[in-house]
């Protein structure tokens, strides 16, 4: 998601017709070539199947070649059936009719074979476009599983979505069946060209007097599209990610009753496309019919001069017809020539952009030497942290190398950062101003010499304002980002040198905007734990107080929850979240103002399954409630990235400003912080 300091909300309230302009993706760099190259890398699993493909194609020709060469003979057969009529030679005659009968019954198998040979042609091809499908669907979701949260933070959802349908549909077509289809074409101009020589030399080269000509306008259209159709992929992207973003704020669009003006937005997009689109297709009604036409000029040249020759006896009628067939099995390639390199164009420009997605290396990556997580309860250890987030690149955020001392600013995005970094899932949608702002922004530090050491076992709340790095310094134990400068430690080893996934399963998040997937109730809190049993499902969810409400449930733990949970409450899909984090059974527990959704008495059960689930495993808790600070042990205090104070709840009501003007804002709700714990009351703890 997008800085939310950039953000500003502007673009909710801004008509469509200033609209802002949303910056160019970098299409790739490479030529159209090596693009196409590299696309044609797809077919090598599948080597046997385009050399079966191409067989059964070009055994198809040679039956579709061969039909012609046949009728010609039965024309003439015809011919002189006719003339020994005439003459009264009958036994000649009754020859012909044999001759003609055998030529229709061999031609009626050549039309089969080719049928035959094409259906086999079409499944190959059909299975191969398959394959590559599925091979391009699992490369790319793969890949975007391998990049850092950080490339999520830059990028729309709609954009990475339009790669993986729209653009992937298109290469996978073009290679299935485009250059199968081109390969036919080719063979065909080439074997009827051939039999047109063989027949007539001058009269050939008449007819494919316009060849030329088609090759250079072919060429130019080429040339000429190609911006177009990549300017049209581009703008279906933003439509897609337009889409999402308006069925994703559903809520929020009706809150306000806001729908005409989304509405307005849309049909903006929609009427971008349509524009676009527009360029595209006037310049294949220019180039196209221009293609079509100048073969027929070929064919005008040929009935004119072939006809003259068979009356005047220079050529046989018969050949003449074989000509004629061949010249329309030559036109036929020649005429969809121009949709076949709209096929190769668009494919191009839709690699471009899917190899844009692969090209993008992550930027977080397990080191070959990485050493599984040692033993130990949790001890975290920040030394000299600094975190900058680096927005000059063009395709995801980086993070940037230590910069000489500049003045260190707090970086605005890192609350909506964190909320990514805190498993919430959802995919960023954010504003176009505010990617854009951040396109210029050097890199700010959201984290600036943090040094803290706390204890396995300890609970300590981290309080600030907004984007003062809270979320930030919590990412970085699991290593959703890594540090531009200092060293995060767990259990004393450098979380750098640590295995990804026995790291991250060491730490669970709950964030104050909990992701469900559209799955069963069961299956959401055993997603950090597939393996995991009913009973274990069910403990996790009387420590996280949903059990009673689960029950309730239609289906109870196997109730489906709908996308992204939204047929719960916020209170029992916060709930769910705590219950999947206990499954997990961390060493690290992150709870980002997880009780933010939940009313009073909710609260104090949470609070209650919290404080068993808290013993003995270290535990973080983003406060923004002095309900929340009670649980803590020890209060660390931030502002612009930098800690500015430590220490419990009396020390810091003396030694930090900041703090008592927190405590005294929020004075309604610190009879929390000195009221005596409660006792559990059929909790099942």
């Amino acid at each position: 998601m997008p800085p939310a300091g950039a953000d500003g909300g502007s673009s909710l309230t801004r008509p469509a017709y200033v609209r802002p302009r949303r910056p160019r993706a970098i299409i790739v760099d490479c030529t159209t070539m090596s693009t196409f190259n590299r696309l044609l890398g797809f077919l090598r699993p599948y080597r046997r199947g385009v050399a079966v493909s191409a067989a059964l194609a070009c055994a198809a020709m040679v039956m579709t070649v061969l039909v012609p060469y046949l009728t010609g003979l039965a024309v003439n057969a015809i011919k002189h059936g006719a003339t020994h009529g005439r003459l009264g030679e009958l036994a000649k005659r009754s020859h012909d009719r044999h001759t003609l009968l055998v030529l229709a019954l061999v031609i009626a198998g050549a039309v089969l074979l080719r049928w035959v040979l094409t259906y086999m042609r079409r499944m190959v091809a059909g299975r191969i476009s398959l394959g590559i499908e599925y091979d391009l669907r699992e490369m790319i979701y793969g890949h975007l599983q391998r990049l850092e949260l950080g490339f999520f933070d830059r990028q729309q959802t709609g954009q990475l979505m339009s790669r993986a349908t729209v653009d992937l549909q298109a290469v996978r077509f073009f290679l299935g069946y485009g250059l199968v289809f081109i390969l036919q074409a080719g063979l065909t101009i080439l074997l009827a060209g051939v039999a047109m020589l063989t027949i007539n030399p001058v009269l050939a080269l008449i007819a494919m007097a316009p060849v030329p000509f088609v090759i250079v306008l072919s060429q130019r259209y080429g040339r000429t599209a190609r911006p177009a159709i990549q300017e049209v992929q581009q703008r279906i992207a933003e439509l897609t990610a337009d889409a999402e973003e308006n069925i994703s704020g559903v809520r929020v669009v009706k809150s306000f009753a806001r729908e005409p003006h989304q509405l307005d937005r849309f049909r903006h997009s929609v009427a971008r496309v349509f524009d676009q689109s527009m360029v595209a297709t006037r310049l294949e009604a220019t180039f196209n019919p221009v293609i079509g036409f100048l073969p027929q000029l070929g064919l005008a040249a040929v009935l004119l001069i072939g006809g003259e020759r068979v009356i005047h006896h220079h050529l046989d009628l018969g050949q003449f017809a074989q000509f004629y067939l061949y010249l329309n099995m030559l036109i036929g390639p020649m005429r969809s020539l121009g949709v076949t390199l709209g096929l190769a164009q668009r494919a191009t420009a839709s690699g471009a952009r899917i190899f844009q997605v692969l090209d993008r290396d992550p930027r977080i990556v397990e080191s070959p030497e990485a050493a599984p997580l040692p033993p130990g309860n949790g001890h975290v250890q920040l030394r000299g942290v600094t975190l900058r987030y680096d927005e000059s690149d063009d395709f995801g955020a980086t993070y940037a190398a230590p910069r000489d001392g500049s003045g260190l600013e707090p970086h605005e995005a890192e609350e909506s950062r964190g909320g990514a970094a805190a498993g919430n899932g959802s995919a960023a949608n954010g504003s176009a101003d505010g990617q854009a702002r951040a396109a210029v922004r050097a890199a700010r530090a959201a984290l600036s010499d943090i040094d803290l050491d706390i204890p396995a076992g300890t609970t300590v709340a981290l309080v600030g304002g907004t984007g003062s790095g809270k979320t930030s310094l919590v990412s970085l134990i699991s290593r959703l980002y890594d540090t531009s400068e200092g060293q995060v430690l767990l259990d004393g080893a450098d979380v750098r040198d640590l295995q990804l996934r026995p790291l991250r399963g060491a730490v669970a998040v709950v964030s104050d905007d909990p992701f469900l997937f559209s799955a069963t109730v069961a299956e959401n809190i055993a997603y950090g734990r597939p393996d995991a049993s009913r009973e274990e499902i069910e403990a996790a969810a009387r420590k996280a107080q949903a059990h009673a409400f689960v029950s309730e449930l239609p289906q109870g733990y196997e109730t489906r929850v709908g996308e992204r949970g939204l047929s719960l409450s916020g209170g029992q899909r916060q709930r769910i979240a705590i219950a999947r984090a206990l499954l997990a059974d961390p060493r690290v527990l992150i709870l980002d103002d997880a009780t933010s959704s939940v009313d009073a008495s909710t609260e104090q059960q949470i609070k209650l399954a919290l404080d068993a689930a808290m013993e003995g495993r270290t535990t973080f808790v983003i406060a923004h409630r002095l309900s929340t600070i009670s649980l803590a042990d020890e209060i660390v205090v931030l502002d612009r990235g930098r800690v500015i104070a430590h220490g419990d709840h009396e020390h810091l009501l003396e030694a930090s400003e900041l703090y008592r003007e927190i405590v005294e804002k929020g004075l309604p709700d610190q009879v929390f912080l000195t009221r005596k714990p409660l006792e559990p009351q059929g909790s099942g703890l």
